[in-house]
């Protein structure tokens, strides 16, 4: 990024990796099977190091993925950056293990709800720091902290997030530990884009990882992240990234080489994106998939969504397909119709209501039926 004025943020060091302070911008992404299954995670972190991967992030939700990431680390040399759920206790078992925690405050709230939140990130922030790891604050739109949602209007979706993440900074500053980042994720890249230069303005010191959560499959996927890592690199904002996409297993080093060709087009003053990101036509939002996902049958159902739908292209629908029960219930609540996959049926929603749960082989029959009562009421 030779050409481009960056943001002075710190420097934080991720195992034999770099952010912030001018180092280059880091290219990661996520395993996209079960963890507690070896040999597939294994596969996905090696096809990763392939591809040029900079950091890898693991999930672990259980003491179980905990005994399995042990054995994984021990066969990568790359930066691991592990992603806990809601036990934030697990920091114990996993730091020694990898170079970074990532935790998203959104979820510290359902272990030990009577615990303070401040509370669990100074166990977390213990945790990193006698096992020299990192920590990301990851905010996403789908998970915020509910208190936080209390303050705002209820079609502000930024602010809360805004806020969660500088409470969280705040924290860790008051606990001397320095050695973070931040990400403020949104599925719609205008989001990001404005939250993430909000975030910048208000702590410029603070490393950004960017990212368009649930961008969705190719080429829509690549074109939303594109859109906000030009406007958000090009004004010196960003220190690390991940273009999300909903890929087959074997394909997963295709987030990698999207990136780096990204990164490589704004660095050269290529760019391809419009001013804004105009959400008309049939938007389909999918998550790439992790080890929270309980059935493999999530990628193929959201390539079957897309193809069955073509028909509705020049109607203003989203259409949201989420893998887990993590992310899926939340983040499919502002689409016009959602999919969040259970491990033996699919929960299909119109906006936040639940219309019922489906078997995998009869859940299409069901969207295409709501598809087109929203193309007769428009």
């Amino acid at each position: 990024m030779n050409k481009i004025q960056r943001n002075p943020t710190r420097a934080v060091k991720i195992g034999r990796i770099t952010i912030g302070a001018g180092h280059p911008i880091a290219v990661q992404s996520m395993t996209a099977t079960r963890t507690q299954d070896i040999p597939a995670t294994l596969r996905q972190v090696h096809l990763l190091e392939e591809a040029g991967a900079d950091i890898i992030r693991i999930a672990v939700d259980s003491k179980r993925d905990v005994e399995a990431l042990a054995q994984i680390s021990r066969d990568t040399t790359a930066p691991l950056s592990v992603d806990l759920q809601e036990n934030y206790r697990l920091a114990t078992q996993v730091a020694p293990h990898v170079q970074k925690i990532r935790y998203n405050p959104g979820h510290l709230y359902h272990h030990e709800k009577e615990r303070p939140v401040e509370d669990k990130v100074a166990y977390i922030a213990a945790e990193a720091g006698r096992n020299d790891c990192a920590i990301r604050i990851g905010v996403n739109c789908g998970s915020v902290d509910p208190e936080k949602l209390e303050q705002f209007a209820s079609d502000d979706s930024i602010s809360p997030m805004l806020a969660s993440a500088l409470e969280h900074c705040e924290m860790l500053d008051r606990l001397d530990f320095s050695r973070y980042c931040v990400s403020l994720k949104d599925s719609d890249p205008n989001k990001v884009i404005e939250a993430n230069k909000r975030f910048a303005a208000q702590r410029p010191d603070v490393p950004l990882h960017l990212g368009v959560t649930e961008a969705g499959m190719l080429p829509d996927g690549v074109i939303k992240t594109r859109i906000a890592f030009e406007q958000l690199i090009n004004d010196g904002i960003g220190d690390t990234i991940r273009v999300s996409l909903t890929l087959p297993f074997e394909d997963k080093g295709e987030e990698i080489r999207a990136g780096r060709e990204i990164l490589t087009d704004i660095n050269e003053g290529r760019f391809r994106s419009v001013p804004r990101f105009l959400n008309e036509g049939l938007n389909i939002i999918s998550c790439p998939s992790c080890s929270r996902v309980e059935n493999e049958a999530f990628v193929d159902l959201a390539l079957k969504v897309r193809e069955v739908t073509e028909y509705a292209q020049q109607h203003s629908i989203t259409i949201a397909v989420m893998g887990c029960r993590v992310n899926g219930p939340g983040e499919t609540d502002d689409a016009d119709l959602g999919l969040w996959c259970a491990p033996t049926f699919v929960n299909l929603k119109r906006g936040p209501e639940l219309i019922g749960r489906f078997a995998y082989d009869q859940v299409l029959d069901r969207l295409l039926q709501e598809v087109d009562q929203l193309i007769a009421a428009n």
